[in-house]
């Protein structure tokens, strides 16, 4: 099955996911971005994080053919796996990010990643993650037929720990799993959501981490 049908049914462009991603770039992400930085995106979709972050440098990595007609001017696009980040130069990234990636491909793979993540990052670049948490949606995480892999904020962290990462922050319950309820996106929403302490619909995390 290629990754176009899967964008054409399960994963399909929406303007609420743009809106949503807009709102957590102005409030969250944005700030932790050195200026004129260098910022990775691994499994970029339709681009909807990396299009609004500003950076001297953003590239997108995603496998989906289709990626970089969704990209922003400026963008780079390259169509390829997480495993294969040959284009990207050793030693020259400050920022890498991920949302709900690394549940699609084999701990294996990501555990590859990883190694090749340690040779693309400058020492002391930050790894943001954003990623379902199976502890808190596990009746409809195998919803989406491509998920192949489980993780919980524990055993994500202890992962990248044990491949040369440090965590620096980790939040169990960051955000909802999907958009898909039909609830508005909004960004009074979203940054009312962001200040509350009580989460009950999160059920994704977010973790940062440091080489």
């Amino acid at each position: 099955m290629s990754a176009d049908t899967y964008h054409n049914t399960r994963f399909t462009a929406d303007p609420r996911r743009r809106v949503l991603w807009q709102t957590l770039v102005d409030c969250v992400f944005q700030k932790q971005i050195p200026p004129g930085g260098v910022v990775l995106e691994l499994g970029a979709g339709y681009g909807d994080f990396i299009n609004h972050v500003q950076a001297g440098r953003r590239i997108a990595v995603d496998c989906w053919p289709g990626m970089p007609a969704h990209l922003a001017p400026g963008v780079e696009g390259l169509v390829t796996s997480i495993t294969k980040l040959e284009g990207v130069a050793d030693n020259s990234v400050d920022y890498v990010f991920s949302s709900n990636c690394f549940e699609h491909v084999t701990q294996a793979e990501l555990v590859e990643c990883l190694a090749q993540l340690r040779r693309k990052m400058k020492p002391g670049a930050r790894f943001e993650i954003v990623q379902p948490n199976f502890k808190y949606c596990a009746r409809e995480y195998f919803d989406d037929y491509t998920h192949v892999a489980i993780y919980t904020e524990r055993s994500l962290s202890d992962l990248l720990m044990a491949n040369g990462f440090r965590i620096e922050r980790c939040v169990p319950r960051f955000l909802p799993l999907t958009i898909k309820s039909g609830a508005p996106v909004h960004p009074l929403l979203i940054k009312l959501y962001l200040a509350s302490p009580f989460k009950p619909l999160g059920k994704q995390m977010l973790i940062s981490a440091r080489l």
